[in-house]
């Protein structure tokens, strides 16, 4: 799908501009809202940009301007004369939905295959691997630093597991190459953002191995931490990152489900597959989304309800394919 460059969105009537992405944050939500801002803040330094986001996770604080995020969705200048929304549809925003339907003009760049569209301007592109691919796609390559280079590619690493998910295709690799040779440590990055845990990170990780659940004749794995567990390590939800793909690589299992109680009944869910099962499919029908083979929602009762309701959707993807 084609789409119009950054470039030519920006008129002489664009004073303000507003950029949002999904609740709960990754590391490409976080890097396609913060790479916009930071072109606009080296390119138009005339333009008042602000970005809406839960709490940038301090692994990624590093991202030129994450200090300046607004995590509220209400602190904005009002009406919008340009408002992005990167990585999700408009009602994945949060708070800053309303930002959104209010605003002059109304841009939607995203890779989820359950989003429509919900702008005057769409670039939804499903078989990109990321939307920080997309985000560099309309940007002017002579107009980036090494800051917009090095957060388009964090968050590129993010959604393709460093390259290794099926998303990732040739077009993702050139796009990598082409950002790498702006001349940031990408060897560092991603040690930094992928691979090194906290001690704490480590230890919950181990916790949920220990005491996950194999069932479907070992097919489908299912871990858990509760609100007490994070409470007792003094963890934030963010210290929970990597492992359901780190229950996804267990031998023999083709889709895992990892959940984390965010309240008192209410989880949020983590689907992996290897491919075999659409765990995007299942997410919808709980009210979330993603892609064949990472997929989320949020779900309420006690965990064991939780999976139990997935385990019927998954059990029937699997009857499907004998």
């Amino acid at each position: 799908m084609s789409f119009t460059k950054i470039d030519d969105l920006i008129t002489d009537q664009v004073k303000t501009v507003g950029i949002a992405g999904h609740v709960h944050p990754d590391a490409d939500s976080i890097g396609a809202a913060l790479a916009i801002w930071q072109y606009l803040d080296k390119n138009y330094p005339d333009i008042q940009a602000d970005v809406f986001l839960e709490e940038v996770p301090e692994i990624y604080s590093f991202m030129k301007g994450s200090e300046l995020v607004h995590t509220d969705g209400v602190s904005g200048t009002g009406v919008y004369d340009l408002f992005f929304a990167v990585d999700c549809e408009k009602s994945r925003t949060g708070a800053a939905e309303k930002l959104f339907d209010m605003a002059k003009k109304r841009v939607n760049i995203d890779h989820h295959v359950s989003n429509h569209g919900c702008g005057e301007e769409n670039y939804l592109e499903p078989d990109a691997g990321s939307c920080c691919e997309l985000i560099y796609e309309v940007m002017d390559p002579a107009k980036l630093d090494v800051h917009i280079a090095e957060t388009l590619y964090c968050g590129i690493i993010g959604d393709t597991g460093v390259f290794k998910y099926s998303a990732t295709s040739p077009r993702t690799l050139r796009t990598a190459a082409d950002l790498i040779s702006y001349g940031f440590d990408f060897n560092d990055l991603i040690d930094r953002t992928f691979y090194r845990k906290t001690y704490v990170q480590n230890q919950l990780l181990g916790r949920v191995l220990m005491e996950s659940t194999l069932f479907m004749q070992g097919r489908c794995i299912a871990g858990i931490v509760t609100r007490k567990t994070l409470d007792f390590y003094n963890a934030q939800a963010s210290d929970l990152e990597g492992i359901a793909s780190q229950l996804m690589l267990t031998t023999g299992v083709c889709c895992a489900i990892f959940l984390h109680e965010q309240e008192s009944m209410v989880f949020k869910v983590s689907l992996r597959s290897n491919g075999t099962i659409d765990v995007a499919r299942i997410a919808q029908i709980f009210g979330g989304g993603g892609h064949v083979r990472a997929a989320g929602c949020t779900m309420n009762g006690t965990s064991h309800d939780c999976v139990n309701n997935l385990s019927k959707y998954i059990a029937e993807q699997m009857q499907g394919l004998g």
